[in-house]
């Protein structure tokens, strides 16, 4: 994502300067010769397929002829619990990426822990099928570790959740009927369609189906619902829905749940040897963490690592819980948004951002694809929307189909669709600090250079309202029509 995706490899040059790696791998070099050029890292080059406009570059056949010498039995004897296993870099939503450094012991420690808290993994060895890259925490500690320590078998998935590149993952898991269902929460939006369209495909699918799970984003309660009732039509009975609340530095699960459970946000409690420690933020209740899954911190970076640390050694996740039952620990606990993205709006009261957009996704659907929550400092809540543009031309009819998006978002029979939505939600949620006043539709797509969506399809709250901070200005003082729908 940070050499083709990326128009200005920023972050490819902060890396290489940053952590200043010695040899740098690609599998096919001409796709990636662009960046390099602009890079220009002291690394050794190394690919599989070496064909490109750059000179010194080391076929990777050359290194597997080399053999192995007495320097490599050294280097692996040496080897110990708290040595580095590999740096795995954060997605850079709060800016430049950052090294997040992962030890042997926080690797198996993970391993072990999920073993106990899903023992039906030695139960049957899993069957994995997705696309999630090895350079995060979930395809690799998560995905693949699962894979090696529960001997498991994994299929690469060449499908990506995005439009046009989504009909291999149908193919894909068709063939391999996984034992676990998983993906980040967006990928749902586009498999739910297809398993209720071709009830085979979703037999053939759900068939040896253990578990469903998504992480990294929170499951909009409609897509929830949706899923379960797939799952009770194409095997008779609830297939459980669990996610668990992580990170890059807890490698990844820290708190999972290991019953089925009812509602999205459902997390469970925190991992075998791993303990947690609650804290009051605003009208929130913070959890850190401390154990043998948790980093020792950022690699080259001590300003970083200071931070990240409470004054008892605790991890400051920045993920705010709290009780599903308070009389009842022993129910869990509920995901209640990210610390960072709370604001206040100017009469003072807590607007909780990552949960409100959650509701209001589900309330809109399929009309909004994903939103940014504006209001700080303002006296209402409103949403800068990335709409879905081919749900808004359904919305609109067989005339959307030589509009423009730009007349697409301005069209009022999409302005009434999207008011009605608003008006429903708006009837169920009339508190201020739920309420949702004004969306602006827009037609331009989340910015990776700008740092708005993250390699994984995240939106950066914080970058866009930052970056987009003139729409947000037009939102609250426009008047109905053109691109503000008023609810």
């Amino acid at each position: 994502a940070y050499s083709l995706m990326s128009k200005d490899y920023a972050k490819v040059k902060y890396i290489c300067e940053r952590f200043t790696p010695s040899l740098i791998y690609t599998e096919t070099l001409a796709p990636f010769v662009p960046a390099l050029k602009a890079v220009a890292p002291k690394a050794q080059i190394v690919a599989r397929h070496a064909k490109g406009e750059l000179p010194d570059v080391v076929p990777f056949d050359d290194l597997v002829a080399a053999k192995p010498g007495h320097a490599v039995e050294d280097a692996f004897a040496k080897v110990t619990p708290d040595s580095i296993a590999k740096i795995l870099l954060t997605s850079g939503s709060t800016g430049f990426p950052k090294g997040v450094i992962n030890t042997h012991r926080m690797l198996t420690a993970s391993m072990t822990q999920c073993g106990q808290a899903w023992p039906f993994l030695y139960d049957r060895p899993p069957v994995l099928c997705d696309w999630l890259p090895w350079n995060h925490t979930f395809g690799s500690n998560f995905c693949f570790n699962s894979t090696l320590r529960f001997g498991g078998t994994l299929y690469i998935d060449e499908g990506r959740p995005i439009p046009g590149r989504f009909a291999p993952t149908l193919k894909n898991l068709r063939e391999t009927k996984p034992t676990i269902l998983l993906n980040v929460a967006r990928a749902y939006d586009f498999l739910l369609p297809e398993f209720e369209k071709d009830e085979d495909f979703a037999r053939t699918v759900f068939e040896n189906v253990d578990m469903i799970f998504y992480a990294g984003a929170g499951l909009p309660q409609n897509l929830w619902d949706r899923l379960e009732a797939v799952a009770i039509k194409t095997r008779g009975k609830r297939i459980p829905i669990l996610t668990s609340l992580g990170s890059t530095e807890t490698a990844p699960p820290a708190v999972i749940c290991h019953w089925t459970m009812d509602v999205t946000g459902s997390i469970g409690h925190p991992l075998p040897a791993l303990e947690a420690k609650l804290v009051p933020a605003g009208d929130k209740t913070e959890i850190r963490f401390k154990g043998p899954n948790i980093t020792p911190g950022y690699y080259r970076d001590p300003e970083r690592t200071a931070e990240a640390f409470d004054e008892e050694g605790y991890y400051k996740i920045g993920d705010a819980v709290k009780w599903a039952d308070p009389k009842d620990p022993n129910q869990g606990l509920l995901f209640d948004g990210r610390v960072a993205e709370n604001f206040k709006l100017l009469t003072g009261t807590w607007v909780a951002a990552g949960m409100l957009r959650l509701d209001v996704l589900s309330a809109t659907a399929p009309l909004i694809q994903d939103a940014a929550v504006t209001g700080v400092d303002q006296e209402w809540v409103g949403l800068l929307a990335f709409p879905n543009m081919a749900a808004c031309k359904a919305a609109i009819g067989p005339e959307a189909d030589s509009l423009s998006p730009d007349a697409i978002v301005r069209h009022p029979k999409l302005h009434a669709a999207l008011k009605g939505k608003l008006g429903t939600y708006n009837a169920a949620h009339p508190g201020s600090s739920q309420r949702i006043a004004k969306v602006l539709l827009m037609t331009e797509p989340p910015n990776i250079d700008a740092g708005e969506i993250t390699d994984k399809g995240y939106l950066n709250q914080r970058a866009i309202l930052s970056r987009r901070a003139a729409l947000v200005e037009r939102l609250y003082s426009a008047k109905p029509g053109e691109d503000v729908v008023v609810a």
